[in-house]
């Protein structure tokens, strides 16, 4: 097997990835081998192929007319076409290859990197120049962090606390942000001029149609007001489970030219006032204990 881990990495990061590598070409009986330095043809079997599928998939989304999609689970299914499209071509030569190749072993390897983080008072926690946000109640407790290509699992113990979207750092270096409103709700309830000033401010609304709604109170009302409402809007899709029903009547309001209106969204959204069942308890004779107690001393003697 060609190819061998970047090395323009410091040196713990460098040993720690070769290491990791080293172990993946264990589990599946692979021997890496590494090119003869200076000889740049030797990238050709791997580097030449990555970057024709590279240029397919470019044009490809030339030819959709869009770069976006719906989920990432729409994006993985139009690469895997791309993909396998381009490996029916190879189709014979693949067919030839299977057959020396040896039974896959009994279990998969791990496919994470396992980090200890810690969670600082600010609610979250720093990884790879991304902040994450995190539950409120985590403050200062250590978390075991599986780092996957997508995704982030957090364990408290052996326990799973929360599986966070993994974040990409900046163009420019600086540090991003992936943050859950749900996390910083409360605390934004007991000081919500905060919501004005947060560095990841755009982060924090869910849909786009909340910063939309938070743009127009500020234009037409004063900051400590426009904060208020907002972070009454976010705590009302939070605790009443109701972010896309919520987003929908947001954009209905600012479409028409209205500011939402906070009492009446809360009202729409407040619980049935019968949807509780009323439910009737009937005590026991306290006489009834008498007669288990007497019960009881006669089964003695």
């Amino acid at each position: 097997m060609p190819g061998s881990p970047g090395r323009n990495l410091e040196h713990d990061a460098e040993a720690d990835l070769t290491r990791r590598y080293e172990d993946l070409c264990a589990h599946y009986g692979m021997k890496p081998t590494r090119n003869t330095t200076g000889v740049a043809h030797e990238n050709g079997s791997i580097e030449g192929p990555h970057g024709h599928l590279k240029r397919a998939i470019e044009d490809a989304l030339l030819l959709r007319g869009a770069r976006d999609f719906d989920d990432l689970a729409a994006l993985r299914r139009f690469v895997d076409e791309i993909v396998g499209r381009r490996n029916a071509a190879n189709a014979k030569k693949i067919d030839q290859e299977r057959l020396v190749l040896h039974p896959l072993p009994a279990g998969r390897t791990a496919d994470y990197e396992e980090i200890l983080v810690r969670v600082t008072s600010t609610g979250g926690f720093c990884l790879r120049k991304i902040f994450y946000s995190v539950p409120s109640r985590l403050i200062g407790h250590q978390l075991r962090v599986r780092l996957y290509d997508d995704r982030l699992d957090c364990f408290l113990g052996a326990s799973p606390i929360v599986s966070l979207r993994r974040g990409r750092p900046r163009p420019d270096g600086k540090r991003a942000h992936v943050v859950d409103y749900r996390h910083v709700i409360h605390a934004l309830r007991r000081k919500p001029m905060a919501l004005l000033n947060l560095v990841y401010r755009d982060q924090l609304f869910p849909r786009p149609v909340y910063a939309r709604a938070f743009e127009a109170l500020l234009a037409e009302g004063g900051e400590k007001q426009a904060c208020r409402s907002m972070v009454a809007l976010l705590a009302l899709a939070h605790e009443r489970a109701c972010e896309a029903e919520l987003a929908d009547l947001l954009a209905e309001d600012l479409d028409a030219g209205r500011l939402p209106d906070l009492k009446a969204l809360q009202a729409h959204f407040a619980p049935a006032a019968g949807g509780l069942p009323e439910v009737s308890v009937a005590l026991a004779s306290l006489s009834a204990y008498d007669e288990i107690a007497a019960c009881g001393q006669e089964a003695g003697a």
